[in-house]
């Protein structure tokens, strides 16, 4: 006996108590996001587009049900079937309306990365993919996100990347193959063999492909070309667990003061945005410019947008309508303002492109969604 606890009891205790030490680091994420949500039903109140009856709940993908995740695979191989809406003289490689947004995405890289537009160009681009499920491909959900924090410890094995038929398709062939440079080389590498996506081609790029990729050389120096190839990966928790768990994604949200710090340690090299890109890898995941071709893209940028929706919602009213940083990552341009424009061609919802100031908040201007 240990006082009147017995050594099995004080077995049990501190089980217990590991235990939910766990379940409330799990939770810290979600408690933020609790502990901000009145500030967003302000916000909806005063909200001149968005109310409550029209607002629409994006989800993380292990929480939707196998009927739900089926009709989002469903739209986005939709999207690969639709034709291009970009000129074909100018975009050769182009053949689908999910090329679109690649192609614009390859476009704009060099200016909506280590910039001031940063978080609202790719709200509205992964809003902008989310209506073309939903107005081209008859799509009724939302966007779903990847909480890289709870699957940190296996993603591979996680109901993203299982490679079952509700996945976003599994792991790449695992191929002889080198180290990427920022995480060692993984168990994949090649062509991803299971899933809903393992026929799925990438027909632009590429442009910045990593060294533990192989892929064909664009016949365009644009990387517009066309140059049909698999979609190949090498998934690993080298970088999620490093970078991504739970603990860092609610410690960037609580230690950031500003918007300055907030975009850039989640950008910064051992931040979350790259532990996202780099945990999937592969061509295109680590192609910087190329990214958006690997369908699972799109739930990774949903889950930047939800954290930077958090981070807003600590305060908002202080936190909405703030950016920072210039106009180009490579330091050209001037700084970036909130009056400055995003258009992103064919991909403009219904034509329109908008300034920054309408793109901060996801409960006004064109949008009204928020997280669970």
């Amino acid at each position: 006996m240990v006082g009147s606890i017995s050594l099995r009891g004080l077995y049990v205790l501190l089980v217990s108590i590991s235990f939910l030490s766990t379940l409330c680091i799990a939770d810290a994420v979600g408690d933020l996001q609790a502990k901000g949500r009145p500030n967003i039903d302000a916000a909806i109140a005063k909200s001149k587009t968005c109310t409550k009856e029209k607002l629409q709940v994006r989800k993380e993908w292990g929480s939707i049900t196998a009927a739900e995740k089926k009709a989002y695979i469903a739209a986005v191989l939709c999207l690969t079937q639709k034709p291009s809406k970009l000129d074909p003289t100018k975009y050769p490689g182009a053949k689908t309306r999910y090329d679109d947004f690649v192609a614009v995405h390859m476009n704009q890289t060099l200016s909506i990365h280590g910039t001031a537009n940063f978080l609202s160009w790719h709200r509205y681009y992964t809003w902008s993919y989310e209506q073309s499920l939903r107005t081209e491909c008859g799509y009724t959900g939302t966007q779903p996100y990847w909480d890289w924090g709870r699957w940190a410890e296996s993603p591979e094995t996680s109901p993203i990347f299982d490679g079952s038929d509700t996945s976003m398709s599994g792991q790449g062939a695992k191929v002889t193959h080198s180290s990427n440079g920022i995480k060692p080389a993984g168990n994949g590498g090649g062509c991803i063999e299971t899933g809903p996506f393992k026929n799925m081609t990438v027909n632009l790029g590429p442009l910045a492909a990593m060294r533990d990729t192989t892929p064909p050389r664009n016949p365009r120096t644009d990387g517009m070309g066309y140059n049909p190839r698999c979609i190949k990966r090498d998934i690993s928790n080298y970088l999620t667990t490093r970078d991504a768990t739970t603990a860092q994604i609610a410690a960037l949200i609580t230690s950031s003061a500003d918007i300055g710090t907030f975009q850039n340690q989640m950008q910064a090299g051992n931040g979350v945005h790259p532990a996202g890109h780099f945990t999937i890898s592969g061509d295109p995941g680590s192609d910087f410019y190329v990214s958006p071709g690997d369908p699972a893209f799109w739930l990774h940028h949903s889950m930047i947008d939800r954290v930077w929706y958090i981070w807003q919602s600590q305060d908002f009213a202080n936190r909405e309508q703030v950016i920072a940083g210039g106009t180009s990552m490579m330091m050209g341009g001037g700084k970036g303002t909130l009056e400055d424009v995003v258009n992103m061609d064919v991909v403009n919802v219904d034509g329109k492109s908008y300034k920054i100031k309408e793109l901060v908040s996801t409960v006004e201007g064109p949008f009204c969604y928020v997280f669970e």
